[in-house]
């Protein structure tokens, strides 16, 4: 058993959490009330029961997600009508900091999103309910038909994450594709991308640089080959390059490897050789988000969250493969967010079985496909939904392909904290300026991140005692 940190200790391992895009309980809770979780789970809100449980749920996301997750809630009531849940939401930057806030104010939900990286600690200092017993011997939920890359992110064991006992159902898993503007390659001419086979980096500049022009004649600029975030965009030439942030051991920073260095060289060079993505100047005027959604932009990244926006676009845009780097292969990161409960809740039976509901029941997971927001948790109703090439976007496939293929998850979720890792993107806008040489760079900055990941080793370490 996993031995528990108290809650004011929290506070201090919390602080030391980062969350990337981002008591005593566990097993003892898991088994309160007298009964199996199994047992509370299929009890929880039978319409036999007089008495009322009440239930708070935070969450966060846009407002088409927040619409769909109230929807899915208001059904799961109208399905048990012994459950009321209170509903608090919050905008998608202040998520962290009000949950850190009930954390270290003892008032954590009842069932409430985390984020994969922040696993270790909620569980080290008993912030999450044990659901193992109330999940796998459910007899209504199948985790062989839900994505494992999810279900095992919320895996541990007391020493790894991805193994071991079950702390959070995945809300969803969060596969971000390449996007095209179908409309504008027909325009230009161009033959559509294959979406079997990548784009090389040669061929992604050469297509990229025929789609940058100057339309109006006026001396500038006004459509883009492509528009990334070095944060999201660049573990995808990174890994497709063959390097990585970190060591299989997951304790030594391995930014210095020269295939990092040639993969950071390289998104580099888009804009500062080639010129296909806009300028800092040029991205303040109006960012790439914008320039996507206009139609001035060919390849912009696209994840399952954005398709109730996309519906909307005035052009017509497809998935493909990111471009491949020296390994020939595809990469790219697949997020994903927990839903778990808290180990103190009074009602863990009635909590699991909520999360169970907007996880891994069909009628929540329709729902919130349904409204565009992210693709199905149970993979047999994902197949037939990428089988429907009549709805944007036709390749639907491509999302599946990211989470079963080609996806990972981002580094930070391997360490205790991301401190080290966000350390990264926090020094790097001199590279993007061509002030600093990605050689120099990546010479300066992995000894310092490579302290701080020492520094979230030995806190682990620590939290286990």
């Amino acid at each position: 058993m996993l031995k528990k940190k108290g809650w004011f200790t929290l506070l201090s391992l919390v602080l030391m959490v980062s969350v990337v895009l981002t008591g005593c309980g566990g097993k003892n809770n898991a088994s309160s009330g007298g009964n199996s979780g199994s047992e509370a789970t299929a009890n929880a809100g039978s319409k036999d029961s007089k008495e009322t449980k009440n239930l708070t749920f935070m969450f966060r996301g846009g407002t088409d997600e927040q619409k769909a997750y109230e929807g899915v809630v208001k059904k799961y009531e109208a399905d048990h009508p012994n459950v009321k849940v209170k509903i608090v939401v919050t905008a998608a930057d202040q998520y962290a900091t009000k949950l850190k806030a009930s954390i270290t104010g003892n008032s954590v939900p009842d069932v409430f999103y985390f984020e994969s990286g922040d696993l270790k600690a909620y569980v080290n200092s008993g912030v999450l309910l044990d659901l193992t017993s109330y999940v796998e011997k459910n007899p209504n939920i199948d985790l062989n038909n839900i994505w494992k890359y999810g279900v095992d992110l919320y895996r541990y064991d007391g020493t790894m994450a991805g193994q071991g006992n079950l702390y959070g159902m995945p809300k969803d898993v969060g596969p971000f594709a390449l996007g095209y503007n179908k409309t504008m390659f027909e325009a230009a001419g161009i033959p559509l991308p294959d979406k079997d086979k990548p784009y090389t980096w040669d061929e992604f500049i050469k297509v990229a640089q025929q789609l940058t022009t100057d339309k109006d004649g006026d001396g500038k600029l006004d459509q883009f080959g492509a528009g990334f975030n070095v944060q999201w965009a660049l573990p995808s030439f990174v890994w497709s390059n063959g390097a990585d942030w970190l060591d299989a051991t997951k304790t030594k920073v391995t930014i210095d490897d020269p295939k990092f260095i040639e993969a950071l060289q390289f998104f580099t060079d888009m804009q500062l050789k080639y010129g296909i993505t806009p300028s800092t100047e040029q991205a303040q005027t109006l960012d790439t988000y914008q320039r996507w959604m206009k139609g001035e932009m060919a390849f912009f990244p696209v994840g399952p969250w954005d398709m109730s926006t996309y519906e909307k676009l005035p052009f017509d845009y497809d998935l493909i493969p990111y471009p491949a780097g020296s390994t020939g292969k595809s990469a790219t990161w697949t997020g994903s967010l927990g839903i778990g409960a808290s180990a103190k809740t009074k009602h863990p039976g009635e909590a699991v079985d909520l999360i169970n509901y907007l996880t891994a029941s069909k009628e929540g997971m329709e729902a919130l496909v349904k409204a565009k927001v992210q693709i199905p948790n149970l993979m047999d109703m994902a197949k037939e939904w990428a089988a429907d090439t009549t709805t944007k976007p036709a390749n639907k496939e491509e999302f599946l392909q990211v989470v079963n293929e080609y996806g990972r998850v981002l580094p930070g979720h391997y360490t205790y904290n991301a401190e080290w890792y966000n350390l990264f993107y926090t020094d790097i806008q001199p590279v993007l300026d061509g002030k600093v040489t990605p050689e120099e760079y990546v010479k300066a900055e992995q000894p310092k991140m490579q302290k701080l990941l020492d520094k979230a080793v030995e806190q682990e370490e620590k939290s286990k005692k």
